[in-house]
């Protein structure tokens, strides 16, 4: 399926025939699952978490009226072209500056996007796109909402001493560095506006994909906001979602893939889930893994999309092996 026209991708005139695909994430693990479907798919949309409240995207979201830029640049980046012109702007949209000033630790590109969303009155999917035809990006990168969303999470504690077992803890960064067990999460606004083309792409879509990624703070937050969640229960996609290889320390310490999935299964309501990847290696309890995934009514691949250095990382290439098999199996046509 081409892309559509004026959207800001150079991909639908040289891509091969493939399914149209929707990734949903943040952060390096969109990142990987992105470089992983770009082989495979005819059309590929990202639509990138904008939670992130720390570092350089959280100075940027306090002192300006913009979305928190970093994980877009990072799927921007994903999607860039490979001439040597296009890899060395994205190296400099990817440098971080130095020194000890106000601008150190900002990425360049980070500066770059609010910049152009600010020379575009605000419209941050013009900006966006903006940057995908300087990138000569082979999709297209779009935000989960169009205002900057704050996540809340209700945590247990793990200290069996603390007098108060659970209490509220806002911000992203503040979940994923707590060492007290997520009970449950939610965004603010609560009922945040979606652009109109995020909804667009997802009713074209062969395939959505889901993860990997911080679970908590990357992953859930596309399913808690109404407009994205009922836009992808009316899809005709194949939902697929890619396990994480490990726990993260802070928000699911001790969690096996089973039970990554079934918080996510908890969060469904409604959204249709078909296909399970995980890594052959990374699961320990085979049979309890499956089961969960027949809970969801889905399909379990078990297949190698670690690193082959054995780095606690997705291979974009292996991504991409298990990727095109799900297509070629059936499972990204509709």
């Amino acid at each position: 399926m081409a892309a559509t026209p004026g959207t800001g991708s150079r991909h639908a005139a040289t891509a091969p025939a493939g399914p149209s695909v929707v990734a949903l994430g943040g952060g390096h693990g969109l990142a990987s699952t992105l470089a992983g479907w770009l082989p495979v798919a005819g059309e590929l949309t990202a639509v990138v978490t904008v939670a992130d409240d720390g570092g350089s995207s959280g100075r940027i979201r306090r002192e300006m009226p913009v979305l928190p830029p970093g994980d877009l640049r990072m799927a921007l980046a994903a999607l860039a072209g490979e001439d040597p012109h296009t890899r060395e702007l994205t190296s400099l949209l990817q440098h971080r500056l130095g020194g000890s000033g106000v601008l150190a630790g900002h990425p360049v590109g980070n500066l770059v996007l609010t910049g152009l969303v600010e020379l575009h009155g605000g419209d941050t999917v013009r900006a966006l796109d903006t940057l995908c035809q300087l990138l000569g990006a082979r999709g297209r990168v779009l935000p989960m909402a169009d205002v900057p969303l704050d996540l809340v999470a209700i945590v247990d504690s793990v200290d069996p001493d603390d007098p108060q077992r659970s209490r509220h803890i806002r911000g992203q960064v503040a979940i994923a560095s707590s060492p007290d067990r997520v009970r449950s999460i939610r965004v603010t606004p609560a009922d945040p506006p979606v652009h109109p083309d995020v909804v667009a792409a997802i009713g074209r879509a062969d395939v959505v994909s889901l993860g990997p990624g911080s679970w908590y703070t990357s992953v859930l937050p596309h399913l808690l906001v109404p407009r994205l969640k009922a836009a992808l229960a009316a899809s005709r996609a194949r939902v697929v979602v890619v396990l994480n290889l490990e726990p993260q320390a802070g928000e699911t310490d001790g969690f096996s893939p089973e039970q990554h999935l079934r918080v996510l299964q908890a969060h469904l309501d409604g959204v249709p889930l078909h296909t399970v990847i995980a890594d052959a290696d990374a699961v320990v309890d085979r049979r309890g893994l499956l089961s969960a995934v027949r809970e969801c009514g889905a399909d379990l691949v078990l297949t190698p999309v670690a690193a082959p250095d054995g780095a606690p990382r997705h291979d974009p290439a292996r991504l991409s092996e298990a990727f095109a098999s799900v297509v070629a199996a059936g499972t990204g046509a509709r």
